[in-house]
């Protein structure tokens, strides 16, 4: 079987080390950024590199920032619920858990969403993402920290595990956010300051990277930066993840009697990247030799063990390492794969996708403002 290999610049830097470094530059300390009086960290959800430099003509402010080489690398899977967790933490998501879209919960012996099934799931955030966040860290320091987001997320529960530690400032606009993150910045000396742009990944999600919905939303991402940096405060523009359109005849459909369903439990992860859980007993080298023969070119399929000693992962603690399925599986170029004996279909209506290994997913910006440029 091909093993599931992240594709990308090799020179880019993880984004793992972004907030981290932040945090040392408030020190002077950084290797990475020049000394900031305050930092804010913006993150345009869903805006890949590759996206950014295909479309520079709508996003003339952020492509002016830098160059093919600012860029970093997302984790895996590259999607948001473990990507944004990576950021926020400078953890692996086999360090801080969140390993996926859906995952298992070994506790309950049920899938649990990761992004909004703290409720509604049963699980507890504080727990289930194991890392002490950036602001948590800055705290203790002493620094003041804010999270600038839309005020649906100020209550989540995955608000509640990736922002620990920070005072939640909410508004759902998005210039607004801008200006306010780089007022709380230079109002408060030595703070961080996070501020989340979701306005892309809704709307490629929706209607596609390319489309009318998407142009408009980077165009109006990109108005925001027009907000001039206070002196002394250092901003960096990045990303969780980019993004792929997935059209409807690259939809892998899984129906009742497709083999690779034999002896499947739960079906987690994401179109792009599936985790599966198979029930107790099963030959995982033989479901895995079928996944592999039946998907062909639309997808690579690992075993976890696989996954783990390649490092997909990152280092995995062994309270994560049932959270991650017998079985992987990333898709190709622009295939999803879907399980086709669910009653809602809606999940089939999403056109921009990402959770795989595709450079167009994991290559993200890593833009410098202010201090840092």
């Amino acid at each position: 079987m091909p093993p599931i290999v992240p594709t990308g610049p090799a020179t880019a830097r993880s984004l793992t080390a972004v907030a981290p470094e932040m945090l040392r530059s408030l020190e002077g300390a950084s290797d990475l950024l020049r000394p900031a009086r305050s930092a804010v960290l913006f993150v345009i959800d869903g805006l890949g590199a590759l996206q950014l430099r295909a479309h520079a003509g709508h996003a003339r402010r952020l492509s002016a920032l830098g160059g093919k080489k600012d860029v970093a690398r997302s984790v895996f899977p590259s999607t948001t619920a473990a990507a944004l967790t990576s950021l926020l933490t400078g953890a692996d998501p086999g360090e801080h858990g969140l390993v996926g879209y859906r995952v298992m919960d070994p506790d309950q012996g049920r899938l649990a969403n990761q992004l909004n099934g703290y409720e509604k799931d049963g699980l507890d955030p504080a727990a289930w993402q194991r890392r002490p966040t950036v602001f948590e860290r800055a705290a203790a320091a002493g620094r003041r920290t804010f999270a600038v987001g839309m005020t649906e997320y100020a209550r989540t529960g995955f608000s509640a595990a990736i922002l620990r530690g920070a005072m939640y400032v909410g508004s759902d606009d998005v210039r607004m956010r801008v200006r306010m993150a780089y007022e709380l910045a230079a109002g408060e000396p030595g703070s961080l300051v996070y501020c989340y742009l979701p306005e892309l990944d809704k709307a490629g999600h929706r209607r596609g990277v390319d489309s009318p919905a998407w142009l408009g939303a980077l165009e109006d991402v990109d108005a925001a930066f027009a907000a001039p940096v206070p002196s002394g405060v250092g901003a960096i523009v990045t990303a969780d993840h980019g993004m792929v359109d997935v059209p409807r005849h690259r939809h892998m459909l899984l129906a009742a009697g497709d083999p690779r369903l034999d002896g499947v439990a739960h079906l987690g992860g994401e179109p792009r990247m599936l985790h599966v859980y198979l029930e107790p007993g099963v030959d995982i080298a033989a479901a895995a030799a079928v996944w592999a023969a039946e998907s062909g070119r639309a997808g690579d399929v690992a075993t976890r063990d696989e996954a783990i000693a390649a490092g997909l992962f990152g280092a995995v603690a062994d309270e994560v390492r049932p959270r991650i399925g017998d079985l992987l599986v990333a898709a190709r170029g622009s295939w999803a794969f879907y399980d086709d004996r669910l009653e809602d279909k809606r999940a089939q209506d999403m056109i921009g996708q990402h959770g795989s290994v595709t450079p167009e997913e994991t290559t993200v910006p890593l833009l410098r403002l202010g201090a840092y440029a």
